[in-house]
């Protein structure tokens, strides 16, 4: 596998935020996941539920409801705005005011023309979906109190709204209200408590299914405006309801941590009086859920635990695969930490800033797994703010230590950094080229001479840098007039190739000699998630979100032989079955075969000079080979060697001396920073 010295950070303190809505497009298999501090992410859910996009937040910009309307995605929260966002270059269209005051929830019908929003004053405000734009309508009948959920009839005519204490239920083409449904404020409860109506859903039959603050589900007749059936589902608040597509099965998220399933099934065999009956408990979670959402196959909820836990349904599932194990998302599918391999030196992206730190040193040298003595300890040399509202999106580090850049939806900034011993200073570029308004991605080329900058409609725009300043030197544009925005972006050791890789699955390769399109790879029906040029070959190698992994021949535009061979013969059922996508790929200068990636859970290094593992190999070798002698290791040895002796990692890069930087986030660490969950009674205390 090969030695390394390993530099192990554990003081990047990155803090996920918790998660308020999400929103399920049954159409294209997208979830929308909005977060605490304001930002929109995108998860393909039928491709291994890698992070497609990534909508940065801002200061004070929570979000309370996301609701999708066809292919567009609507937002509201407590600002009193609706914002409607640009999906394809990921970042906010446009906001309106409601001028209701805040906002607590958001819906559209399931015709796509109308959207429904509950406000603070009381009202239930309707607005029209129109092609450019979201127009106002008008109000329904106003209420004493806050609207808090709301949920429309499939057909469109009626709406249910959630507030304190009752449920109403409007007709839409009157505006009036139809039935007031008083909410039982539950056995014990003191009088001044109000009962919260968290959340409703209005099924086609005429049921409205309701989760309150009394820890209630119940059932309700929207004919007769009476109570059905209640269950009592917890001491605590039910938060969130999902009903799933065709009816039959129903989700409540407690918070408790809970998530509670409810089926629609007939109580006597071979009888059609089917009625809602309390079948699963899943406890997954630390804290509260504030929503969740039934897939097809799963259903997936998320809360103030920072999670997002994909839970399957078995019963659903025909055959056992990837799809039918447990997923729990902790981290961004995309890079937040950037090492500078020359200089030895690390830059944190936080939502509001940066952290620049020098890597420490230690002396002498020691056996496998032993620790080193810390001859210099690691130092924070710089504390970067953003400026203005806007969270960043990118954000990278020259590779010799020299350049700082990173962007925000709305502005691209440029710092030179100067290190002198101790003393460090950095001088803002104030005169950038007016291309480099925000970027997508960032990258630098190997020997810091030039920036690469990932525009609107998978763009790249060059920048050559120097120490006057920097100068725009052209813009690199894909043959196949793609829209979508690009994710990745690798640039080769010499400085000829530069490679990008878009939300359409296309990964385009760029001469940087004559800054023309050279040629794009076969598109793959999976996510590039992470990719690099090897520095001696010039093959660009890939690793996708279904764990697939190709190599591309950029000089011969075509696959190698190590690539056909491993379509070929298949990769390995443990590696096919992972849950995380790997996000780095590097090559070891002293052994050019050995091709290093890493995911949460796992350090591997693929050796391309051995034969592949079959299904019959033992896959996780390592114990076995070191007990064996030498010539007996050359027939139980294959390409694949793991370390999972790292855990949570957000980062590994190789730098110039060799070693390796391991960066982890324990999610013990994570733990400690949440706020106290709902204290329950535990068996035997």
């Amino acid at each position: 596998m090969g030695e390394f010295k390993v530099h192990r950070v554990r003081f990047f303190d990155y803090m996920p935020s918790g998660i308020r809505a999400l929103a399920f497009n049954r159409d294209t298999e997208r979830m929308a996941v909005a977060r605490m501090d304001g930002s929109v992410e995108i998860f393909h859910c039928s491709d291994r539920f890698f992070q497609e996009k990534i909508i940065p937040g801002r200061e004070q910009c929570g979000i309370e409801g996301l609701s999708w309307v066809g292919e567009r995605l609507f937002s509201a929260g407590l600002n009193g705005g609706i914002t409607e966002y640009d999906l394809t270059n990921q970042k906010v269209k446009y906001t309106i005011d409601a001028y209701g005051g805040p906002i607590w929830t958001i819906t559209g019908n399931q015709q796509g023309t109308h959207l429904a929003v509950g406000c603070e004053d009381g009202t239930v405000k309707l607005f029209e979906v129109n092609e450019d734009k979201i127009q106002f309508e008008r109000n329904l009948d106003r209420q004493k109190s806050r609207i808090v959920s709301l949920s429309w009839h499939p057909s469109g005519s009626k709406i249910a709204a959630g507030m304190m204490d009752m449920i109403q239920i409007f007709n839409v083409e009157t505006g009036h209200s139809i039935h007031r449904m008083l909410a039982d404020r539950g056995v014990g409860t003191s009088r001044s408590k109000e009962c919260v109506v968290w959340s409703v859903v209005y099924l086609s039959d005429g049921t409205i299914v309701s989760g309150d603050s009394v820890g209630m589900v119940k059932l309700w007749d929207d004919q007769t405006g009476t109570l059905i059936k209640s269950h009592n589902v917890t001491k605590c608040d039910v938060l969130a309801l999902s009903v799933s597509q065709n009816e039959d099965s129903l989700v409540a998220g407690t918070s408790e941590g809970t998530v509670v399933q409810f089926q629609f099934v007939s109580m006597v065999l071979g009888k059609d009086d089917n009625e809602w009956v309390r079948t699963r408990t899943f406890k997954n979670h630390t804290h509260d859920i504030r929503a969740v959402a039934e897939i097809t196959t799963a259903v997936v909820s998320g809360g103030m635990d920072a999670q997002l836990v994909v839970k399957p349904l078995l019963d659903k599932i025909e055959v056992r695969s990837a799809a039918s194990a447990l997923r729990k998302i902790h981290f961004p599918h995309r890079r937040l930490v950037f090492c500078a391999r020359k200089s030895g030196l690390m830059l944190f992206q936080y939502p509001g800033h940066l952290e620049l730190w020098r890597l420490g040193e230690s002396e002498g040298k020691g056996i496998p797994g032993s620790s080193l003595f810390v001859k210099r300890n690691p130092e924070k040399l710089l504390h970067l703010k953003v400026k203005g509202e806007d969270h960043i999106r990118c954000s990278a580090v020259s590779p010799c230590g020299e350049w700082i850049v990173y962007s925000t939806a709305s502005s691209l900034r440029l710092y030179r950094l100067h290190c002198d011993n101790n003393n460090v200073s950095i001088t803002k570029i104030s005169k950038l080229p007016k291309v480099l308004s925000s970027a997508n991605q960032l990258c630098f080329s190997s020997d810091s001479s030039h920036l690469f900058s990932a525009s609107t409609q998978s763009s790249v725009h060059i920048v050559s840098l120097s120490q006057s300043g920097c100068k725009f030197v052209g813009t690199l544009k894909p043959k196949s007039g793609s829209h979508q925005a690009i994710h990745l972006l690798a640039a080769s050791e010499d400085g000829e190739w530069l490679a990008s890789a878009n939300s359409d699955h296309e990964v385009h390769i760029y001469n940087l000699q004559t800054r023309k399109a050279h040629c794009t790879v076969p598109v793959y029906s999976s996510a590039v998630t992470a990719m690099g040029i090897h520095a001696t070959t010039n093959c660009l190698f890939m690793m996708y979100a279904d764990q697939q992994m190709c190599e591309y021949s950029i000089e011969q535009k075509q696959y190698t032989d190590w690539s056909r061979t491993v379509q070929r013969k298949g990769l390995h059922r443990l590696w096919m079955e992972r849950d995380t996508p790997c996000l780095n790929v590097m090559f070891n200068p002293q052994n050019p075969s050995h091709v290093i990636l890493h995911d949460t859970y796992m350090l591997c290094i693929i050796d391309q000079s051995l034969p592949l593992p079959d299904d019959k190999t033992q896959f996780y070798n390592q114990l076995t080979l070191k007990s064996l002698t030498e010539e007996q290791r050359k027939s139980h040895s294959h390409a694949f060697k793991v370390c999972k002796t790292f855990k949570d990692i957000l980062c590994v890069e190789l730098i110039s001396d060799q070693s390796l930087v391991v960066v982890e986030r324990p999610l013990e660490d994570v733990a400690t920073q949440l706020p106290a969950p709902i204290k329950q009674k535990k068996f035997a205390t």
